[in-house]
């Protein structure tokens, strides 16, 4: 028995889009629906860019799921798959500018301009519970 390779990574990265998509986290996929989504997108957009490193497993989708429970959350969800959705993610990455290309990595925007960014770096190297608290602050300084 055979498999294809995009077939075996679809396979394997399908709990990782799953554990964002359960909290209701949009998937964005295309650059039509990054286009369609995050320039319109009033209010507050959270953006999580996904990945499969550990980082991503162990700090930061924990992290978003975290602060997803505070009482203040951002007005839309959204997540572009790094090395999965290669187009969808580099269109979004547009948006993020001046912060080089990083993933994963997490964005707040507010009526298209983007008010909060964490890097790869700051996930690194702190705990899933850290990268909520630091969402939580600029979901209360933002959100609201």
């Amino acid at each position: 028995m055979s498999m294809s390779f995009d077939q075996y990574m679809k396979d394997m990265v399908q709990p990782m889009r799953d554990e964002l998509t359960r909290l209701g986290i949009e998937e964005l996929r295309t650059v039509e629906e990054v286009e369609a989504k995050l320039p319109g997108a009033e209010g507050t957009a959270l953006v999580v860019v996904n990945s499969v490193c550990g980082c991503a497993a162990g700090q930061a989708r924990p992290g978003v799921a975290r602060a997803l429970e505070n009482e203040v959350t951002p007005d839309h969800l959204f997540t572009v798959f790094a090395g999965q959705d290669k187009e969808a993610t580099a269109q979004a990455r547009e948006y993020f500018a001046p912060y080089p290309p990083s993933s994963p990595s997490i964005a707040l925007m507010k009526d298209g301009e983007l008010v909060h960014f964490i890097e790869r770096h700051q996930i690194e190297n702190r705990s899933a519970e850290e990268i909520a608290a630091d969402l939580v602050g600029a979901f209360n300084q933002y959100c609201k």
